[in-house]
């Protein structure tokens, strides 16, 4: 049996690419890891693995039969494998508040308050002196420009920045900057993808003092792409809610160019956007400046908000 790294549900580019840089390196230094994921995977993901070569990591949804897993971009039980309690976890790699993840054994550690945990792999790489390869260090760099909107997020850190030159480098890519608004642009292709798929194309749920609360986030370049979708947006939120029995859902509608987020909400609480963040929806939608990060500027104050 081989043991497993593997990222959160409805995976992310950070999730994947982590779970891939980081089994090569298990590898490197003598065990035996795969990368395995959660669900399907987002059009920005797709074009990263497409550039660098890769396949689609092994979608594995219980693992018990296994070795053990790596948890790589969470550790809220919440967003992981349903079968964590019957696997031994092995090691936690993420960049999120610590969450309630409890193991039976001593496990490894690195959890850093970075933008992007491949950040941190790329730390572990350093650490372990393990040479990056050229295909591997572009999607890292790929996933790390993604996750701090390529430096723009409040969550971006020196350390993000260094590691994207350093990995843009091994990767041969002169004008990393370029490729990440190629990847944006991505993104922001919605036209046609059904309205389900595009709110849980970046979705977490959290349990927030006892409710879940499920908030999606979608970034483009412009949010006139959205400009005939929002009332079908919040449609499907509500049906999202009661079908989770969740107390809220949230879609963060990020423009990566004004540097904001219009805020869309269903939620028990009518008043849950002002308590939070101090400004009032109307007819489930309200605009705030300067929010870019679900991790950093959204989820600290609205679990606050709820205790």
């Amino acid at each position: 049996m081989s043991a497993y790294a593997v990222g959160h549900k409805v995976p992310d580019s950070d999730s994947i690419c982590s779970a891939i840089a980081l089994s090569y390196l298990k590898n490197a230094t003598g065990e035996d890891v795969k990368p395995a994921r959660l669900g399907e995977l987002s059009p920005e993901t797709l074009f990263i693995l497409e550039k660098f070569g890769f396949e689609q990591p092994e979608l594995k949804m219980t693992f018990a039969d296994t070795d053990g897993i790596y948890v790589v971009d969470h550790s809220d039980r919440i967003q992981g494998p349903d079968d964590i309690d019957d696997t031994t976890v092995l090691g936690i790699i993420d960049h999120h508040k610590l969450g309630d993840i409890t193991t039976s054994t001593p496990l490894e550690c690195w959890i850093r308050p970075v933008g992007c945990t491949n950040t941190i792999i790329k730390m572990m790489y350093d650490f372990h002196s393990v040479e990056i390869p050229k295909d591997i260090a572009g999607a890292m760099m790929c996933a790390i420009l993604s996750d701090t909107v390529i430096f723009k997020s409040p969550t971006c850190t020196t350390a993000d920045i260094k590691c994207v030159e350093a990995l843009a480098e091994i990767a041969g890519i002169e004008d990393y900057k370029a490729l990440g608004m190629e990847m944006f642009k991505v993104k922001s292709a919605v036209e046609g993808t059904p309205i389900r798929d595009l709110v849980l194309r970046d979705f977490k749920d959290f349990n927030m003092h006892g409710k879940t609360v499920g908030i999606g986030q979608l970034e483009v370049i412009d949010l006139a792409v959205f400009n005939e979708m929002k009332e079908d947006f919040l449609a499907d939120m509500a049906a999202l809610k009661e079908e989770g029995g969740r107390h809220s859902v949230m879609l963060l509608l990020t423009d990566i160019m004004k540097e904001g987020s219009e805020v869309l909400v269903v939620s028990d609480n009518d008043d849950l956007t002002d308590k939070a963040y101090g400004k009032t929806a109307v007819n489930g939608k309200v605009w705030i400046d300067g929010i870019m990060s679900r991790k950093k500027q959204v989820v600290p104050p609205l679990q606050d908000s709820l205790a």
